[in-house]
C-alpha cells in the first residue's frame, strides 16, 4: 500500500456557512484560516456534480493542525438528512476541553443544545474522563471531551 499521510482536514457540508462558522468561532473557540468560492472545473471533477459550485471556510481549533473544512452547496441544491449517532457513516467532531462543567454551563447559556448533561466515562480506555454531545446548527453531531487526569499528563 502507498504512503498514506496525517489526516488533513474533515469537511462538513452545512446549508447557511456564515450562520456555521459564527457558531464554531463563538462557541467553540475555532479560528478561520482562509474562505472562498469555487465552481466548477477540479472541484466539480472531485465532488462529481458538473454544475457544483461551492462557498467554503477553513477553520482550526485553538490547538492542533486538523483543519475543519466547511462547504455551503451552492448548486446542486443541498438536502437536509437525518444525523444521529446510530447512522452509519455519520461524522462527529470532538474537542478536547480542560473544564467541561465550566464549558457546558457556558453553552447551554447560550442556547446550544445537548444530548445530556456531561457524563462521567467510568470504564476503558478514557475511564476517568468526561464526555458530552452536542448539535451545530445544521444538527452535525460535536463531542466535548475532557481527558482523565492520567491523559493529560500523558500527551
Amino acid at each position: 500500500m502507498s504512503d498514506i499521510g496525517h489526516v488533513h482536514h474533515v469537511g462538513l457540508t452545512v446549508s447557511d456557512l456564515d450562520r456555521s462558522v459564527a457558531f464554531y468561532v463563538e462557541n467553540l473557540g475555532c479560528v478561520p484560516v482562509m474562505s472562498q468560492e469555487k465552481s466548477g472545473g477540479y472541484l466539480a471533477a472531485i465532488v462529481g456534480y458538473p454544475d457544483a459550485s461551492v462557498r467554503m471556510t477553513h477553520l482550526k481549533a485553538k490547538r492542533g493542525d486538523l483543519v475543519i473544512e466547511l462547504f455551503e452547496y451552492l448548486t446542486p441544491q443541498s438536502q437536509k438528512l437525518p444525523l444521529e449517532p446510530r447512522l452509519i457513516g455519520n461524522p462527529h467532531l470532538c474537542f478536547v476541553v480542560e473544564n467541561l462543567s465550566e464549558t457546558y454551563t457556558e453553552l447551554r447559556a447560550r442556547g446550544v443544545e445537548f444530548f445530556s448533561a456531561p457524563i462521567e466515562i467510568d470504564t476503558g480506555a478514557n475511564a476517568g474522563g468526561w464526555g458530552v454531545y452536542l448539535r451545530d446548527p445544521d444538527n452535525i453531531i460535536i463531542e466535548l471531551f475532557q481527558l482523565a487526569r492520567r491523559q493529560e499528563n500523558d500527551q
